[in-house]
């Protein structure tokens, strides 16, 4: 048994099979050789990447990780306010600019872009340099072009679509480090228990993105000082986070505070994630999420407006200020079933969690896959009931804010803590590619091509847009097969990451050389 074990584990951890091979030649012609005395490639390069600091740091006080953990939850809300404050009042910018649905869709496509662009950059940042004056510089670069963007002019409508895309810069920055400095104060069920709490603002954010948004314009009669709050808000993030959040040890939670180095290139990184197949295939659940997630967010409040226009609940909106009601109500939707959500998916992941090994991925597939049918279902609701289409709304989203907390979980226990800038920068640049990056232009893009047949005709506007959105439910279901298949491997990769960073590599691989030594002696 314990050979088996020794031998499943030891092909996990080497990086190919031709450094294998050169290591156990090695040893056998140099008997003296020591495991420092290899080149930080390979797997050599992974376990010494993982050797404690020999610099001893003191250990961040609770009272200190906690006020960061407020500080990183604070610019999270703000992020994902600001992010979605543009949907909250788009049928104003649609008459502002006199645009059409896929120009529309187009200012959440090029600022997800920019962030998929820029994401990478910064992960390959955080992981080898100081994380909190990276994120001060992402989100000051945020502060900037998001003020500068709710100056915008009729005439200027590229300015806008300018401004959206460096936005970005600042999200990029902050999505990609954030997780991992809480992964750095917290283990455990603590941990789980941080990122939810930091997980819980992305659906609470969101709502309120939609509910300040609409109410500022409604206020104000101007859609454009809505893009001007967060920015006021964001300022007093910035200054929080410069003065009370630290810059942990990669890795301290892990090693008491001491913290672990990392010797490794990118190329290495991304070759090590790669072959990781619990990161795989989560990433690609949650690209598939992010699809749904960023397709319905930006349409679902102009199309439940659409929907009553049809059904002649209100007229149609020819002139600012749009009735902007629906943000109002879906927004405060989103805010409530995505706290309920979280705390349900984070209460299931740590009941089962002892119980059934791989019981986080499961419960994602349950989320995702329990979407489906309601996405479905609202659909062709929306055209004969709404407070039914807003009752299927809360349950779906309600099963999708399960996965939240428990994604960024995942990644964190089967990655390598000087990896896992890099692993939020690779998945997030994967599942926006793939998913928010394209969803609302191609749900928009779909709704104008049917469109063009009646484009005078308020009720084809309104099917159109219903017809481009059955697409999605196909997609939730892509996604729930995906985390049963990560279901299959992530026991044993979380094993492997537990081995590898608690210190007990060097005893195990003493094991595992003298197992592969006898046979490599019969094979030369």
């Amino acid at each position: 048994m314990l050979r088996q074990l020794q031998r499943a584990i030891l092909k996990d951890i080497l990086m190919t099979q031709a450094s294998s091979c050169a290591i156990k030649i090695i040893f056998k012609k140099f008997p003296q050789t020591r495991l420092t005395d290899f080149p930080t490639s390979g797997l050599p390069g992974l376990l010494s990447s993982l050797a404690p600091a020999q610099v001893q740091r003191p250990a961040i006080s609770a009272t200190r990780s906690k006020i960061a953990v407020a500080v990183l939850c604070y610019i999270n809300l703000l992020n994902y306010m600001e992010r979605y404050t543009i949907a909250g009042v788009l049928l104003n910018i649609q008459n502002f600019f006199d645009i059409n649905d896929s120009t529309a869709g187009l200012l959440q496509t090029v600022f997800i872009c920019s962030f998929i662009l820029l994401a990478p950059i910064f992960g390959y940042l955080g992981d080898r340099y100081n994380r909190k004056f990276i994120m001060i510089g992402g989100l000051s670069v945020w502060l900037v072009t998001a003020t500068s963007s709710s100056f915008v002019t009729k005439t200027y409508f590229w300015f806008l679509v300018l401004m959206r895309a460096l936005v970005g810069t600042g999200e990029a920055s902050y999505s990609t480090i954030a997780p991992t400095i809480i992964g750095d104060l917290y283990s455990g069920a603590q941990r789980t228990v941080m990122i939810s709490a930091f997980y819980i603002f992305i659906p609470v954010g969101s709502g309120l993105g939609y509910i300040a948004g609409s109410s500022i314009a409604t206020l104000t009669g101007d859609w454009r000082w809505a893009l001007r709050l967060t920015p006021i808000l964001g300022t007093v993030g910035l200054i929080l986070l410069i003065f009370l959040c630290p810059n942990p040890p990669r890795g301290a939670a892990e090693t008491q505070g001491e913290g672990i180095v990392g010797q490794s290139t990118y190329l290495e990184d991304v070759k090590y994630l790669v072959k990781n197949k619990s990161f795989v295939w989560s990433s690609m659940g949650v690209t598939a999420m992010a699809f749904l997630t960023g397709a319905l967010a930006f349409w679902t409040p102009t199309f439940l407006s659409r929907a009553q226009v049809t059904q002649g609940i209100r007229p149609p909106c020819t002139k600012e200020p749009c009735d902007t009601s629906d943000s109002y109500i879906f927004g405060a939707v989103t805010v409530v079933t995505g706290i309920i959500g979280v705390c349900l998916g984070s209460a299931l992941s740590r009941c089962l969690r002892d119980k059934v090994p791989n019981a986080d991925p499961l419960i994602c597939a349950v989320g995702m896959l329990g979407s489906a049918p309601c996405l479905f279902m609202l659909i062709f609701l929306a055209s004969t009931s709404i407070p039914a289409t807003y009752v299927i709304i809360a349950i779906g989203e309600t099963l999708l804010s399960l996965n939240w907390p428990i994604l960024a979980d995942i990644l964190l226990y089967v990655v390598i803590p000087t990896k896992r800038a890099s692993a939020e920068a690779l998945q997030i640049t994967v599942c926006h590619l793939l998913g928010d990056a394209g969803s609302p232009y191609l749900i928009g893009a779909i709704s104008d091509a049917i469109s063009v047949y009646k484009p005078d005709s308020y009720e084809w506007r309104f099917l159109s847009l219903k017809y481009s959105f059955l697409l999605c439910p196909f997609i939730g279901v892509l996604g729930g097969l995906f985390f049963l298949m990560t279901a299959l491997y992530i026991a044993k990769d979380r094993r492997a990451v537990e081995l590898l960073v608690e210190g007990k590599w060097a005893i195990f691989f003493q094991s595992c050389y003298i197992l592969s030594f006898q046979n490599t002696k019969r094979n030369l």
